[in-house]
């Protein structure tokens, strides 16, 4: 994936990549993201782009918005 080592992006990608997943309020916690929606559209549109990678979108118990990625 073409994300520079140490980015926080590229933090999120390898955190999902093990089956995890994060809501906003994670990501800001963890990782110092302030705008998850965009953040996932980045990688959304890296990840996706040879059909190895798709990015999972559901809702948490608490009614947010939970994001996560998994071999397509």
């Amino acid at each position: 994936m073409a994300f520079a080592a140490n980015s926080k992006t590229r933090k999120i990608v390898d955190y999902l990549a093990e089956g995890r997943t994060l809501t906003s309020a994670q990501a800001d916690a963890r990782f110092g993201i302030k705008n998850m929606s965009a953040t996932m559209s980045t990688i959304r549109d890296t990840v996706e782009a040879y059909g190895n990678w798709e990015v999972t979108k559901d809702t948490a118990k608490n009614g947010s918005t939970k994001y996560g990625i998994v071999r397509a």
